[in-house]
């Protein structure tokens, strides 16, 4: 540091110097010449000392006075309970829980997930400045305020929710439902098989028992203790991998998982290619595109649905009266369950996969199902060729009867066409689907020109948060691991939209009609 001070001193004294020969030697030269042109020197090798005032950092319309005067109205009990100091007794005072959300809510909207970072932020930045008063915070609080308290962090995201309504901003008449994937912790190089997952955990068990005696001469104690700590936890992540894998019902030794993150799931991404991912589940009320319920899942859309109306009815103490959703959501069991809760369900119809399934299986399309005519009076299917397919039995599903037929052996055997009908030799079968009341009148209903008006809003309104999120807020990936701190990411990220909605729709606007009738001299 010394030689740094010096070499900057030496160069501030040379460029002093420069100015003085040149202008010396301009005067002696005794011939005309321009004037040397002379600049104020930059010196940064020194310290200033000035008054601060904190709250001219930010201006009047800076979010950071709205997230604050937004967190000051909600009830902080269920992030109190930890803390032990009161008034008039021992101990250090703790960081206010507000100043703590406020910091997370404001870096979330501004791209910053890191606790580290806006640590950082803290020392330069005017916006964290603000709230903090220029005083510091420790990543650690941060971050052990992000991660933990998660029943306290829904009855948050219900409080804020519930002030948004009652300033008319949601009235769950038409909501979206859709879902986006965001990149785990993990790497997709930690997955492993069984195999290999006993192996590493045995390594892990034999290095905990090589680091012997934390007070050991080698090493300090808190250095040793930190290496035991982080052994400790890889053969924890270990075991909880290996936990997981009993999960599921396949060979587990062709199911590989992440060693890191064990509830991490290896999902299909938008460019077609796959990655370590969660599935954020997201209800949006179409009013003004605010949040009204937020889950993750390692599963597919499909079984979505459901577990979102319940958590929309738990969020805002009602059902919201339509949902708009993708194709992905819009199966029988869905249709039914809908109908059930007298939701109005707009999507379109589900894709049936039995055409990849024919074609895979080599049958021709003028041997497809649709090709195959049924006889109601005799209860039969005749395929193309004029063959009777006679009924077998009628299998129940969500929404649906199944009732299947199958030809007799000999008439396959003998048909010119059976290559093309049924290449595997086996005699052909056809199911004739018969939908429920509820899913037929949902199939007319989408065949409507109303109905399709109405989903083609589908695509702006169950988006917007997810563009929010992943291009204005920069969550592409999560910085927590396991599948409940995620979700918890998940929540503080739609906190923080719910929240940049309102100071949109109703702080700005009033803070502007406040100080319009505060006199000319004020602006904001």
């Amino acid at each position: 540091m010394a030689e740094t001070g010096e070499l900057f001193t030496g160069g501030l004294e040379a460029y002093r110097r420069q100015d003085r020969e040149e202008a010396g030697a301009a005067a002696d030269d005794g011939r005309e010449s321009a004037a040397v042109k002379r600049c104020r020197p930059i010196d940064r090798n020194q310290m200033l000392m000035r008054p601060v005032n904190i709250d001219e950092l930010v201006e009047a319309d800076h979010p950071v006075r709205a997230i604050w005067a937004m967190v000051c109205q909600l009830d902080w009990s269920g992030f109190e309970e930890d803390i032990k100091v009161v008034e008039g007794g021992k101990g250090r005072s703790c960081v206010d829980r507000r100043l703590l959300a406020a910091l997370w809510l404001y870096g979330y909207s501004e791209g910053v997930s890191s606790a580290r970072e806006l640590a950082r932020l803290c020392n330069y930045e005017p916006g964290c400045q603000w709230l903090t008063g220029m005083q510091e915070v420790n990543y650690h609080t941060l971050a052990d305020f992000r991660g933990n308290n998660r029943e306290a962090q829904d009855d948050l995201f219900k409080q804020v929710l519930g002030r948004l309504s009652a300033e008319g901003l949601t009235d769950l008449k038409r909501v979206g439902h859709d879902g986006t994937k965001i990149r785990a912790q993990a790497s997709a190089n930690s997955f492993r098989r069984e195999d290999r997952l006993r192996e590493h955990l045995k390594l892990a068990e034999e290095q905990i028992q090589a680091m012997g005696d934390p007070d050991a001469e080698e090493f300090s104690q808190r250095v040793m203790q930190a290496r035991q700590r982080a052994a400790r936890e890889k053969k924890q992540r270990l075991e909880q991998a290996l936990e997981e894998l009993k999960r599921f019902e396949q060979d587990r030794q062709k199911r590989r998982i992440s060693e890191t993150e064990a509830e991490a799931r290896i999902m299909k991404q938008a460019d077609g290619g796959f990655a370590p991912n969660y599935n954020v589940q997201i209800t949006t009320d179409a009013l003004n595109k605010i949040v009204v319920a937020v889950a993750i899942t390692q599963a597919g859309d499909a079984n979505q649905l459901v577990p979102a109306l319940d958590a929309v009815a738990s969020n805002s103490g009602r059902q919201p009266e339509q949902v708009l959703t993708d194709g992905a959501y819009t199966h029988n069991a869905n249709i039914e369950e809908a109908a059930r809760r007298g939701i109005d369900l707009i999507g379109p119809l589900a894709t049936s996969h039995g055409e990849a399934s024919l074609k895979k299986r080599g049958v021709s399309r003028e041997f497809y199902p649709d090709k195959f005519s049924y006889d109601a009076a005799n209860n039969t299917v005749s395929c193309p060729t004029g063959k009777s397919l006679q009924f077998q039995t009628t299998s129940q599903h969500e929404g649906r009867r199944k009732h299947h037929y199958r030809a007799q052996a000999a008439d396959c055997q003998h048909c010119p066409f059976r290559q093309q009908c049924c290449p595997k030799k086996a005699p052909r079968g056809i199911t004739r689907t018969e939908d429920s009341e509820v899913v037929r009148a949902f199939k007319d209903k989408m065949q409507t020109e109303a109905a399709k008006q109405i989903y083609r809003q589908r695509s702006e309104l169950a988006e917007t948060p997810n563009a929010w999120i992943k291009d204005k807020f920069g969550l592409r990936r999560f910085r927590l691991r396991g599948l409940v701190k995620a979700g918890m990411e998940a929540v503080w990220a739609c906190l923080s939209y719910n929240i940049r909605q309102w100071i949109r729709l109703r702080w700005k606007p009033q803070l502007a009609a406040t100080l319009a009738g505060a006199g000319p001299g004020v602006s904001v």
